[in-house]
């Protein structure tokens, strides 16, 4: 077999660890592991390290209905520019993604459009639960998506009733903003008007908690997997380490680097998301819960909005900030100051995502799979800065944080989209396939 492309001198990072190999690609996936022999192109990755294809299953891109915020390009461009290869995009836009005819529209609309891969998941309401099995099936979609909190947008199932109804209707896993609506209407008075650290206060660890818990028995009820997305109090996690059975969960690199009482003060409603960032004592709580192994991954709930909507006196500032290209930079360089390994760091970023949505043919770097690469400079000293920012909204609440570890390239079955801060000429990104739609 010909080999259109072999990625020689890098440190690559197989399955077993890591290893001094090369890698032939052809057709889109690596055909050949060590001795490859000549190719159509060769990419030098000397110094550099070669990790699997970096997987984000959770953005929000904003399309259709908000693109002054974000579109799909644009927040694809930001994707591989931070090393994301692949990413499964919310479905709170407008309209909302709760039909078939949405999913289609944004499949059409990703096309020769997103540079990375991509699939969509459908938003589920109190009137869709009976079609949700159907559309879960869709082929690039990443499954269903439940708000039991409200957040951006309008997307909301908060009684135990419509959760029971959605639980009961499909099998794949089903994704999860878990914050309890109803106790947070109750703390509304908590808000102090401009001052946006009262948000963590008004949404407060019960509220995170109540949701969780109530979850977790409605799921073991139906018999239904699920995926607690961004968790950010300790205590959830000691919970959902005891539920491993049925409940996965994620955690983000913002509530991994950020605390209330630094970032309120220094960028203020440029620190409101939701769930709350929330003290350095439940910043090293999340920490602590990582070591022991109950995240199963890691997403940026990149979810971007303008410095005008931003600046807005709290609480009219909306939630939300950008992250999908300081994803994996912002945890690389959380290994260079040792809080992880890099092999844990792959299996939150790729391995991890695969096991949880059943996605066929990424995750790592075997014979057979996608050739999805993130190739990154560990030694890498740089500082963050808006120029480099791709996002439509243009910033960041990391702009002048000085980080150790940078991507260099990211290549997408085989394509290379991003060398060195630059684009390729054209956007490649196709629908992700999942096991569970593909061969039923």
């Amino acid at each position: 077999m010909a080999i259109e492309l072999k990625l020689t001198r890098g440190r690559v990072h197989l399955p077993g660890g890591p290893a001094e190999v090369d890698l032939g690609v052809s057709g889109g996936r690596i055909v050949a592991i060590g001795d490859v022999g000549d190719a159509g192109e060769t990419i030098d990755c000397t110094g550099l390290d070669v990790l699997p294809g970096v997987i984000d299953s959770q953005v929000h891109f904003r399309e259709p209905g908000l693109e002054a915020k974000e579109d799909l390009e644009s927040g694809s461009r930001a994707a591989v520019l931070g090393g994301v290869t692949a990413v499964f995009e919310m479905p709170n836009t407008k309209p909302n993604t709760d039909s078939a005819e949405a999913v289609t529209d944004k499949l059409a609309r990703a096309r020769d459009r997103m540079w990375c891969d991509h699939a969509f998941y459908v938003g589920a309401t109190n009137h869709n639960a009976g079609s949700l099995a159907e559309l879960e099936r869709m082929p690039g979609t990443a499954g269903v998506k439940i708000f039991m909190g409200a957040s951006t947008g309008d997307l909301l199932v908060s009684d135990d009733a419509n959760l029971a109804r959605v639980l009961a209707s499909g099998h794949r896993r089903v994704a999860i903003h878990a914050e309890d609506e109803f106790r947070m209407q109750e703390r509304l008075g908590e808000r102090i008007a401009g001052d946006p650290s009262s948000h963590p206060v008004w949404r407060d660890d019960e509220s995170a908690m109540l949701a969780t818990t109530r979850i977790l028995r409605l799921a073991r009820e139906a018999r239904r997997r699920i995926h607690v997305l961004h968790v950010t109090t300790p205590a959830e996690l000691e919970l959902l380490g005891r539920h491993k059975d049925i409940a996965t969960c994620e955690v983000t690199p913002q509530h991994l680097t950020l605390a209330a009482e630094e970032a309120y003060p220094r960028i203020g409603t440029f620190a409101q998301m939701n769930p709350p960032i929330r003290s350095g004592a439940h910043r090293d709580g999340l920490w602590r819960w990582l070591a022991q192994g109950v995240p199963d991954v890691i997403g940026s709930d990149h979810a971007p909005h303008t410095r005008e909507e931003k600046a807005q006196e709290y609480p009219k500032s909306p939630s939300g900030m950008p992250g999908v290209q300081t994803l994996l930079p912002l945890m690389l360089d959380h290994v260079a100051k040792g809080r992880l390994t890099l092999a844990r760091l792959i299996d939150l970023t790729s391995a991890g995502p695969q096991r949880v949505f059943g996605i066929a043919g990424k995750g790592r770097i075997a014979v057979g799979y996608d050739a999805d690469f993130s190739i990154v400079d560990l030694k890498a000293r740089w500082t963050v800065e808006e120029s480099w920012l791709a996002s439509r909204c243009g910033w960041s609440p990391f702009t002048g944080m000085e980080l150790t570890g940078r991507p260099l390239g990211t290549i997408v079955r085989g394509n290379r989209v991003m060398w060195e801060g630059e684009l390729a000429n054209a956007a490649i990104g196709a629908p992700v396939k999942f096991e569970s739609v593909e061969f039923g």
